[in-house]
């Protein structure tokens, strides 16, 4: 009896001695329906923001041949500099923006830490941080771990959900720093061109905001080109361009991300890495080296198939009469349910429930998802048949 009640009294200590901001925050909100569907026998999930391909063979083949030559080592705290230089080239060669990889650019833990890194070198307590919304459900809590306050900038459907100039400056306050941006747009779709940039970029130079652009799905565009901010003019020294090889590579596992930017920034975020991460690991950089100089064609294959799969998934929630504007990147449609009458959270629950349909509410990605649902067309064309067919009847059912 003495060593439970010691047992409960010491638990009970340490729950209270746990951060507030950490015993406050919300767990994600995809990892309910994930869990609500574990264990489930015929699901179909229009959930998981990952690619159905493997990594490609010549660069599994690349990485077998590495481990077997016994390269287990670590790396430079800042990546292979075989990695940094090919990763400058690609990013010169594919958006036009040059970057000195001995100081400018960084090999992280896939995108999530470079996000992660940047904010834990730039916020100072109660630096407010610009997140237009919807967006990737993280940007917020890390923003939140390094004292910062994220403020949400709204965007619509009836503008494609573009960030604009107008949204943007009604969210600014004299404690506004940093603006993180993501497009191709997780969850809609949403791209930006050259010219949506430049009002942005004005907005930046008069405001001297510092802009993280996260820029992870680049390569998943469909009939146009990405834009990166960061080659606009004026832009390069105030942004920090993050992307990885976890989309368009198929390589969420392998855990290899990158961020290019000022010198000062970049090592800022060095210096964070090397005393918790070290480096990424050895086996992934050779990964991610082999991908940028064997596997840009298997790349270009994988997004024909998504361009596919775009289309089907599209017209046909056209067809059973979910109004859906058309994703030109990453692999993510956004169809609106707002009139079904139901919540996105009662939406998504009640398809899950009665017809096995995985998918993501949109409210889990701020206030301007509200009335939308996820869906991942990263599975097979047979799947997301499959997948509407069940989805009219859902709606046929209300």
């Amino acid at each position: 009896m003495l060593s439970q009640s010691l047992t409960v009294t010491k638990s009970k200590s340490i729950e209270g001695r746990l951060a507030a901001l950490v015993r406050e925050m919300k767990p994600s909100g995809i990892r309910k329906f994930f869990d609500l569907a574990a264990g489930q026998e015929g699901i179909i999930s229009l959930g998981v923001g990952e690619p159905d391909f493997v990594t490609p063979k010549p660069v599994r083949d690349a990485c077998m041949i590495a481990l077997e030559q016994g390269k287990t080592s670590y790396t430079s705290n800042a990546g292979m500099p075989e990695l940094r230089q090919e990763i400058a080239n690609y990013v010169q060669t594919s958006w036009n923006v040059s970057y000195d990889p001995s100081d400018e650019v960084l090999v992280t833990v896939g995108s999530s830490e470079a996000i992660d890194l940047a904010l834990r070198a730039l916020i100072e307590p109660d630096d407010e941080i610009l997140i237009p919304v919807p967006s990737y459900i993280s940007y917020a809590p890390i923003a939140a771990i390094g004292r910062g306050k994220p403020v949400e900038v709204q965007t619509n459907a009836s503008n494609h959900f573009k960030l604009t100039a107008e949204a943007l400056r009604s969210a600014i306050t004299p404690k506004s720093k940093v603006l993180i941006v993501s497009y191709p747009n997780n969850p809609t779709g949403s791209i930006m061109s050259y010219e949506d940039w430049l009002p942005i970029a004005q907005v930046a130079e008069e405001h001297d905001l510092i802009v993280l652009s996260d820029e992870i799905y680049a390569e998943l565009t469909y009939g146009t080109k990405h834009v990166s901010l960061a080659s606009v003019p004026g832009m390069k020294e105030r942004t920090l361009l993050i992307n990885g090889f976890s989309k368009a590579f198929a390589m969420t596992g392998w855990r290899v991300g990158y961020a290019c930017g000022p010198q000062p920034l970049v090592a800022a975020m060095l210096k964070i890495h090397q005393y918790t991460m070290m480096c990424a690991p050895i086996l992934g950089q050779i990964a991610g080296l082999a991908s940028l100089r064997i596997g840009l064609s298997e790349k270009d294959r994988m997004v024909e198939s998504y361009n596919v799969r775009r289309q089907a998934i599209v017209d046909g929630f056209r067809r059973i009469g979910l109004p859906c504007h058309v994703p030109f990147g990453s692999f993510y449609a956004f169809p609106s349910i707002a009139g079904t009458g139901l919540t996105s959270e009662q939406f998504a629950e009640r398809l899950l429930l009665e017809q096995k349909v995985v998918t993501v509410p949109g409210n889990v990605f701020g206030q301007g998802g509200e009335g939308f649902i996820r869906c991942s067309y990263a599975t097979s064309l047979p799947m997301i048949e499959e997948a509407l067919v069940r989805i009219e009847k859902f709606l046929q059912s209300l």
